[in-house]
């Protein structure tokens, strides 16, 4: 299993997001560049120059004909994939935490980060109403006020957002009222990440309390757990196979006092079921921050602090494995 290495930011890795069909890997840094990757040899195809600061999130539409992005420059911006060009700047007080089109492409959410005296919100935008975007006033914007929302996707169908807190809740929020439609707190430190399954009926949670979850999307009921020693910063799920890979490592702060050699930099390969570790992946020289699943199950990538993404096609024994209970 040879990665494929993509070397095209100068900082760590935020997030890296497949496209639906998975022939684009979009890839955003805590420096200001967002760049686009051809997901089969790793050749950039380009990159959306604005941002004046660490881009936090990234999002493709489900046509991958519009590219959203959030920042630390106060800003969620939407691009066109395919000439770069940027055709909306929602401007806010603080920095854009996370961000994504529901699954009809119209509407867009967002959450800021609580700072600068400024509160956590969770805005909603519909494109199709180019007024909201010119006055830059949201059609809903919902207030956080317990913990900051450090993590966030759409429900199934975009009738809600399911958001991940800093201190470890989960909230259902309704994407018409704006209402808190379920409750759950099953982590005890902060959620890093939240990946919906293919389906969408399930979701997989990465937590600072070392463990990653396994939830009904509809329900919110928690199903499995997967452990490991240290902070996982991502996890995601196998779109065809009960895989699950986590990325982690420790704290960035504590990276230079330790040994690469240790590995605790892997990506590391649970079954959804069993909640057994069955495969580590080393690779990158610090902890990795995002994982992501090819659409088509055939190759998984992972972003890490080291500023380096890696595409990894799985070897014809990943597909023969078969898991003894």
């Amino acid at each position: 299993m040879k990665p494929i290495l993509l070397q095209g930011h100068e900082r760590s890795i935020t997030q890296i997001k497949y496209n639906r069909e998975g022939d684009l890997l979009f890839t955003v840094a805590k420096d200001p560049i967002v760049n686009v990757w051809y997901s089969v040899n790793g050749e950039r195809l380009g990159t959306y120059m604005g941002h004046t600061g660490a881009v936090w999130c990234v999002d493709a539409d489900w046509d991958t004909k519009h590219v959203l992005t959030g920042s630390a420059d106060n800003s969620c911006r939407l691009w066109d994939c395919e000439t770069g060009k940027q055709l909306a700047l929602l401007k806010t007080n603080s920095a854009v935490r996370t961000c994504g089109f529901d699954f009809g492409g119209n509407i867009i959410m967002f959450s800021t980060d609580k700072q600068m005296g400024y509160q956590c919100f969770v805005s909603f935008f519909d494109l199709r109403d180019p007024s909201q975007i010119d006055s830059n006033e949201p059609y809903m914007k919902i207030p956080c006020n317990d913990s900051k929302i450090t993590s966030a996707v759409w429900g199934p169908l975009g009738e809600c957002i399911i958001a991940g807190h800093e201190g470890g809740e989960l909230n259902q929020y309704s994407a018409k009222s704006g209402e808190v439609l379920v409750n759950v707190k099953e982590h005890s430190r902060q959620i890093n990440d939240i990946q919906l399954s293919r389906d969408m009926t399930m979701f997989v949670t990465a937590s600072k309390d070392n463990t990653a979850k396994l939830f009904d999307s509809t329900t919110l009921e928690h199903q499995k757990t997967f452990r490991t020693e240290r902070p996982v910063n991502s996890a995601a799920l196998s779109p065809n196979y009960d895989h699950v890979v986590l990325g982690g490592g420790q704290e960035a702060m504590d990276v230079t006092t330790t040994s690469t050699r240790i590995g605790k930099f892997e990506a590391r390969f649970f079954h959804l079921a069993f909640e057994e570790e069955f495969g580590r992946v080393k690779g990158h020289f610090g902890p990795i921050n995002s994982v992501a699943f090819h659409p088509d199950g055939k190759s998984y990538s992972s972003g890490g602090e080291d500023g380096y993404v890696r595409i990894h096609y799985f070897d014809p024994q990943y597909f023969e494995f078969e898991f003894e209970a």
